[in-house]
């Protein structure tokens, strides 16, 4: 990229280069944003294939994928690289054409990828197969070396993902479970979530901790109020020290001051998040 830029006078190369590193930093989080900044890179260098490129992932990060398919087509133009080829094929699987895509995956230019590149399109291939309602071709065409290999690539958690997933949707639990397994054995970065896919088979539900937090404080509420109305059943000593009722009196006046009950409480500070909460209780 370092080098193309370098086509650019100086200025315009920094102007571009800002764009392109924004568009790196936002495409995961915030997609959109992303594609707003490929946008202007691409205004401002669209003869760059980099900058094609990156505007073209970040239009497939939006699914917008006939955009993104005509910058990947633009990218190996200019540069002659098949490495953007599987990705081309899952644009045609996200416009609704499956079998363009199984197509391309028997083209020529597979064989020149590279192997990260060959499993990618791989699980494209499963994945058009999928689309096409064919759930048994789809497990064949994933099984391959790189699945039955124990050695951990990058891509060996994504892999064991889909294939867990397809004999799932053909209703091999089982078996699915195990290759969930092996996917979370070789997912050390978090890529999938098979970690809730094997809780689900196994029947866990998971419980939301602000869930669980604001029960806690709702029982705690309640214990306070059934103390201070004495429907504990307990009596208090009347021969209490004086100075243990003077400091009862002092947290009490604090409990009530803290009372959301009390027409007079007013908080010091509230978020939006707590007036949503506090809504949903009234």
């Amino acid at each position: 990229m370092r080098q193309e830029l370098l086509s650019l006078p100086k200025g315009l190369a920094e102007e571009v280069s800002k764009n392109l590193v924004m568009v790196a930093r936002l495409i995961d989080e915030d997609p959109e944003q992303a594609y707003a900044y490929s946008r202007i890179a691409l205004r401002l260098a669209s003869r760059v294939a980099a900058v094609r490129e990156a505007a073209g992932f970040a239009a497939y990060a939006t699914q917008k994928y006939s955009e993104a398919l005509a910058e990947f087509r633009a990218a190996k133009r200019m540069t002659g690289s098949v490495e953007l080829w599987p990705v081309m094929a899952d644009c045609e699987r996200g416009l609704g054409r499956p079998e363009r895509a199984l197509a391309m995956a028997g083209e020529p230019e597979v064989q020149k990828l590279d192997k990260a590149g060959q499993v990618e399109m791989r699980l494209v291939a499963a994945g058009a197969r999928r689309d096409q309602g064919q759930l048994e071709a789809a497990i064949v065409t994933l099984q391959s070396p790189e699945l039955a290999s124990n050695a951990v690539q990058p891509w060996t958690a994504r892999l064991r993902y889909a294939y867990a997933d397809a004999l799932l949707a053909a209703g091999r639990e089982d078996e699915a479970r195990e290759w969930f397994g092996k996917a979370l054995e070789a997912d050390k970065d978090g890529a999938t979530d098979a970690s809730d896919r094997l809780a689900e088979l196994d029947g866990v539900e998971f419980v939301d901790a602000a869930d669980l937090s604001d029960d806690e404080d709702r029982d705690g509420t309640e214990n306070l109020v059934d103390d201070e109305d004495g429907e504990d059943g307990e009596d208090e000593d009347d021969d209490q020290d004086p100075a243990e009722v003077a400091a009862a009196e002092r947290a009490t006046d604090v409990t009530e001051y803290y009372d959301e009950d009390d027409e007079e409480y007013e908080p010091l500070e509230q978020s939006a998040a707590d007036t949503d909460v506090r809504g949903d209780k009234a």
